[in-house]
Formats: structure tokens, C-alpha cells, sequence
């Protein structure tokens, strides 16, 4: 299919509030910052409602507490109302699928479940990120960088990543029945589910694997949430080898280049473009020094730890063909959101002191517009 450059300009602009200052930054502010430099929308992440909801109610406020989320929920509603954006989607919620029946760990994820769906009713918005997590993985992995570390709005408080269970069962129809309940539960209220794929995850790392998911379940408020970095991530780069790319091709560059072509190709013709929900950007820098391939001291993965703070803005440094990957996205027809979730802590992965969220998030519609024309087909 042809991306006509005319077709590309009512793609509309998303932000995720967790890509910008850090968990203790107050969300008015974060909001100022994305809606003065043009941003349409926010995906909203839960550590940041958690942290407004702390100062709101002048008492820390505790994750499964969704009376008082609520409420400072609706405040939420009112301030991105104020500031013409509108909340695309709740993020992220995780470890729900794979529980055995009869667990205290499935009757929580339910009982998690119908307190997020409160939480969607009161910010207005109808669509939930919901991702496929890395079994056998730690549950401190999952916030680590200053976006996404520990601190008293750290998602990690509601148990996440603990699917690392031995009870916990990564099995196709498992999984998709799990997920076909919680379709069945978001559907009443016209509720969407976008499903991603993590590119260390050991079961399910790539498009494909997450489609297969969507298909099983059979649901039609199910569909995926696509993302430059987990696809390019997993399927062409390596943070662990010298070139920065998975060199365990027989054929060397010339066979990857061709494999992840392939995978492309299969994605703009085989993913219908209503199943796709969002395509959040981001691309990665090439480590400094490969990154060691063993999970570190807390479980965590190579691309797991790359992830967490060394993916920059599209052309800010980084060198993941993040263009080819929107280019396949739009080849399906895909017209929707597209949303900046970045964790940039420059080339080496350290601290940043956000000192200017404003000249970031408008570095980020730049890089967002270059993309866009980049995209289109000459």
C-alpha cells in the first residue's frame, strides 16, 4: 500500500506523560510541556497518577486505593481538558494473564482489572495498554530508569512483573482466554485493550507473537499497540554485540537485513490497519561498550536494562531504522495515534535532570513531524 504524503497529515500526536521529567515532576507541569508543544494527547501512566493523586489528596495514596484514584482521576480529566489534550489510553497494566485457576494472584488481577476500568471511566479515556510481560522475569525489572524508577508512584508497588511464577502459564490458549475475559469486561463500556509485545520477553517478543495472541482471543476490542523499539529492538538490533546488531545470522548483515525486511513486509500485509490501536516511537542508542548478555543482579535482561534509559527521540542519536518500521505500520493503512514514549537517559544511560521539559517535548514534535515526511513515499 502507498503512503501518500496528503494521507499523513491528520496522524494525530500522543505523548506519554511517563517519557517526560520523572515520577516526582508534577503532572500539571508535564502537561504544560506536551500541550504547549502541540501534542494532541497523553498517553497517561499510571505512576503519574499515582503521584498526582498523592499531592491531590495530601497523603500517599496506595495503588489499589481506586475510590481515591478516582477522584483525582476526574481532577486529571479536568487539567488535560484545560489543556486540549486528550488521555488516548491508561498505561501500562500488566502480570493479569497466565494465572491458574483458584490463585490469590488471579482473583487480584481481576479485582485489579475492574479498579483500572474505574480509573478509565473517571479520566475519560476508552482504550488500556496491556502488556504481554517476560516470564521468568524479576519483578524489579520492570521500573528502572528515572521515568520508571522506584519511588512512591513506582508501578512495581502492584506487583508487577511477577509472572515470573511458576504458577503462572505462558500457553497460547491461557493466555488468550485470560485476555478474552478482560475483553469481555472492557466491552460493556466501550472499552479497547492494546496488547504490546516486550523484546526480551521469552515467549511472545515480537508483532507477530502478540498477533497470533489477538487473533486467539477473537475479540473486537482487541488489537495491538505496535512500537519502533520492541519491533527494531528485537528483530535487527543487539545491545550485547560489538556492531550493535544480532549477529547470529548464517548470512551475516546481508541475511538480517533480509530477514527483518521480511518481517516488515509481512506486518504491512498482514495486520489489518483497525487491529492496530497506536504505534508509539522511540529509537535506542548504540550502548558504548556492548552490554553484558547475562540478566544482572535483579533479573534483569540485556534489552530489558537498554530499554529502561537509553531510547532516545527518533534522530537524536540513536540508530534503530525507526522509519522503516513506521513506514510498515502505514503500509496496513494505519492512520492513528502516533505517541512519543521515550526513556532518554543520553548515550551513556545516566540521570537526567529535565530542566527544560519544554524544549523537549517540542525536540519531540520536530522529531515527530521528520518522521512523518520521511514516512511518506516520494
Amino acid at each position: 500500500m502507498s503512503i501518500p504524503k496528503c494521507s499523513l497529515n491528520s496522524i494525530p500526536t500522543c505523548y506519554a506523560t511517563v517519557s517526560i521529567g520523572t515520577p516526582a515532576t508534577p503532572l500539571p507541569s508535564k502537561l504544560a510541556a506536551i500541550s504547549a508543544a502541540g501534542f494532541q494527547g497523553i498517553e497517561l501512566g499510571f505512576p503519574d497518577l499515582l503521584s498526582f493523586a498523592s499531592r491531590y489528596h495530601g497523603r500517599e495514596i496506595e495503588p489499589q486505593n481506586y475510590d481515591a484514584l478516582c477522584e483525582a482521576g476526574n481532577e486529571v480529566k479536568a487539567l488535560c481538558r484545560g489543556y486540549g489534550l486528550k488521555i488516548v489510553m491508561l498505561q501500562p497494566f500488566s502480570n493479569f494473564e497466565g494465572w491458574e485457576e483458584g490463585l490469590a494472584e488471579r482473583e487480584d488481577a481481576f479485582r485489579r482489572a475492574k479498579g483500572w476500568i474505574r480509573i478509565m471511566q473517571a479520566v475519560g479515556t476508552d482504550m488500556l495498554q496491556v502488556i504481554i510481560l517476560p516470564f521468568h522475569f524479576h519483578p524489579s525489572c520492570i521500573q528502572s530508569s528515572q521515568a520508571r524508577d522506584p519511588s512512591p508512584a513506582n508501578i512495581t508497588r502492584f506487583q508487577v512483573g511477577s509472572t515470573d511464577s511458576p504458577t503462572a502459564s505462558p500457553s497460547l490458549p491461557h493466555l488468550s482466554s485470560d485476555l478474552r475475559a478482560l475483553c469481555d469486561l472492557l466491552a460493556p463500556h466501550s472499552f479497547r485493550l492494546a496488547y504490546e509485545n516486550w523484546c526480551w520477553a521469552t515467549h511472545a517478543p515480537d508483532w507477530k507473537d502478540v498477533w497470533a495472541i489477538v487473533q486467539a482471543v477473537d475479540r473486537p476490542n482487541i488489537g495491538l499497540c505496535l512500537d519502533t523499539f520492541q519491533t527494531a529492538g528485537g528483530e535487527w538490533a543487539d545491545p550485547t554485540t560489538p556492531s550493535g546488531l544480532i549477529e547470529n545470522q548464517k548470512g551475516g548483515r546481508e541475511e538480517l537485513e533480509q530477514r527483518f525486511t521480511g518481517s516488515l513486509e509481512a506486518l504491512g500485509k498482514e495486520v489489518p490497519a483497525d487491529k492496530i490501536f497506536i504505534l508509539q516511537i522511540s529509537d535506542a542508542y548504540k550502548p558504548s561498550r556492548p552490554l553484558d548478555p547475562e540478566p544482572d543482579g535483579e533479573g534483569m535482561r540485556a534489552r530489558g536494562r537498554w530499554s529502561s534509559c537509553l531510547r532516545p527521540l527518533p534522530f537524536a542519536g540513536g540508530y534503530l531504522p525507526v522509519v522503516d518500521v513506521a513506514r510498515a505500520v502505514l503500509r496496513t493503512g494505519f492512520r492513528g495515534w502516533f505517541s512519543m514514549e521515550v526513556f532518554d537517559g543520553g548515550p551513556e544511560g545516566g540521570d537526567k535532570e529535565w530542566r527544560d521539559m519544554g524544549g523537549y517535548a517540542r525536540k519531540a514534535m520536530r522529531a515527530h513531524e521528520r518522521l512523518v515526511g520521511e514516512c511518506a513515499d516520494a
